[in-house]
């Protein structure tokens, strides 16, 4: 900290969680496992489909795409996370932090929307199948992935942009492992009403729009599901999206939880177990979840280990 005129913040001290040393070294080990997976998980996923020519489809092309929101944003948070549980100075530049809070912001916003894209992606495959190769061509794909990043940017910068406007005096405490945006706020001196407000705009939009589109999605496509005469069409058309539901309910739980609830009924250790099953462990079981319940993946993973051999 500096002195101008009172005390300016420029750095943050990341208070993580109140637990003993040896519990933190504990942590550091599980969390240290849990992030190599879903870094080697989400890199095999791009790769396996980069190389795989069967995998080639609009499905899989945004799955490559969500296997590198995981990757970014999970990195994000969890490397600084890992050095606090080993050190004892946990303390993180305020640059540093409000470049952690963007990229956070940036890749947890385009994960809204790709999921989203993909709900939209298996109405199309079921409910209209002889379009589906005009209406999710490779030019509606790529605008639907680079819409994403358009929105993931557009919310981060507005969020970091008015927080830079705000002052930080006094307490440079987060109590948090990494930079989110209501902890930060809450050491604000200035007044926040007009951030909160921004906030529940802003997420309250990127996770209801896309949520309808996912939920809508799934009303058509399970009645369509239902109209299907064959037992087994019926039985392959909804295992094409026990994987994506499962991702989506996953989501969109604990983000609803973190953001849209009012501060008032929150409590600050339930968030920060909320948050790294949001920005840790989700990142790591998506990847899981796609190969493990998705024949053609299967496959194309058997293959490439073939070719390795």
């Amino acid at each position: 900290m500096t002195q101008e005129n009172g005390t300016k913040v420029t750095e943050f001290i990341l208070l993580g969680f109140a637990i003993r040393q040896e519990l933190q070294y504990m942590l550091f080990l599980v969390f240290l496992i849990i992030y190599n997976i879903s870094l080697g998980a989400n890199f095999g996923m791009i790769l396996l489909i980069k190389c795989d020519a069967r995998l080639h489809t609009p499905m899989y092309f945004f799955l490559q795409n969500l296997a590198f929101a995981d990757l970014c944003y999970t990195t994000a948070i969890t490397p600084k996370m890992l050095v606090n549980f080993l050190v004892s100075d946990k303390s993180i530049s305020f640059s540093g932090c409000v470049t952690q809070l963007y990229v956070y912001g940036v890749f947890a916003t385009i994960e809204c929307y790709l999921l989203a894209a993909m709900a939209v992606d298996r109405y199309v495959a079921i409910c209209n199948p002889l379009r589906y190769p005009v209406v999710m061509s490779q030019r509606a794909c790529i605008q639907l992935v680079t819409g994403s990043y358009v929105m993931g940017c557009l919310n981060a910068t507005t969020h970091v942009g008015f927080l830079l406007s705000l002052s930080f005096c006094n307490s440079n405490k987060i109590n948090h492992f990494f930079c989110d945006l209501p902890p930060m706020l809450s050491l604000s001196c200035s007044n926040i009403d007009f951030n909160i407000l921004l906030t529940m705009i802003f997420v309250g939009f990127n996770l209801i729009s896309t949520f309808l589109a996912v939920f809508f999605s799934y009303i058509y496509i399970l009645a369509a599901i239902l109209r299907m005469p064959s037992t087994a069409g019926r039985h392959k058309a909804f295992s094409t999206c026990v994987s994506h539901m499962t991702a989506v309910t996953m989501f969109y739980v604990t983000a609803c939880y973190m953001y849209l609830q009012p501060s008032s009924s929150k409590s600050e250790e339930n968030d920060k177990v909320a948050s790294v099953f949001y920005g840790i462990i989700i990142p790591m079981l998506n990847p899981l979840i796609y190969s493990l319940r998705n024949k053609e993946v299967k496959e194309a993973m058997k293959v490439l280990m073939k070719s390795c051999l």
